[in-house]
């Protein structure tokens, strides 16, 4: 785990990029913390997500960008130059298996973003990686992340509660897995 955590932080802080028709995933940057905050501190936004605060602060998203788990990766998800939100994966102790998960700005929801970004850091998780399935959550009162899971084809492994910072508890979420599709190799180009 410790090579595959090497890996990707060489990966994603050198500029690596991910491209898909209308998106480019990138590494953060310091410039992205006032957008960070400024998007992921909208209460619709935070509440839906497991580590983001309410309020949520330029300070908060400093603290976060400057102490991400070991292994975890995230990528800035662009559209026309404009960072729409986030998407990343946090791979298991064993390194066999990654968490995604992924966020997009209020503005931006409605438009396929999150599923197409997902499923660009799907790929490279399974093309790039030993990783044999990926695991996701959302809380049961998302929805619309709910029809973004079943899209990008996880299948439902049954319900949990995950912590909520912004709303400050547990919080009912439902559990999904995606096992790697045969005939996937490892070899994905992105550019």
């Amino acid at each position: 785990m410790a090579r595959l955590a090497r890996l990707f932080r060489r990966d994603a802080s050198n500029g690596a990029v991910i491209r898909t028709e209308r998106l480019v995933l990138r590494s953060l940057e310091d410039r992205d913390i006032t957008v960070i905050a400024r998007l992921a501190g909208d209460w619709d936004v935070a509440s839906m997500t497991a580590r983001v605060p309410y309020p949520y602060t330029q300070d908060d998203a400093r603290q976060w960008l400057d102490h991400l788990e070991p292994g975890e990766v995230v990528y800035a998800i662009d559209r026309e130059g404009e960072m729409i939100g986030l998407t990343g994966f946090l791979p298991s102790e064993d390194g066999a298996s990654a968490e995604i998960g992924y966020w997009i700005g209020k503005p931006f929801w409605g438009h396929g973003y999150a599923t197409e970004a997902a499923t660009a850091l799907i790929r490279r998780c399974f093309a790039q990686t030993n990783f044999t399935h990926l695991t996701c959550c959302h809380f049961t009162d998302n929805p619309a992340s709910g029809r973004v899971v079943e899209k990008l084809g996880f299948a439902l492994a049954g319900s949990c509660s995950c912590w909520c910072e912004a709303r400050r508890r547990e919080a009912p979420a439902l559990h999904y897995v995606m096992h790697k599709p045969r005939g996937l190799r490892r070899g994905f180009k992105s550019t």
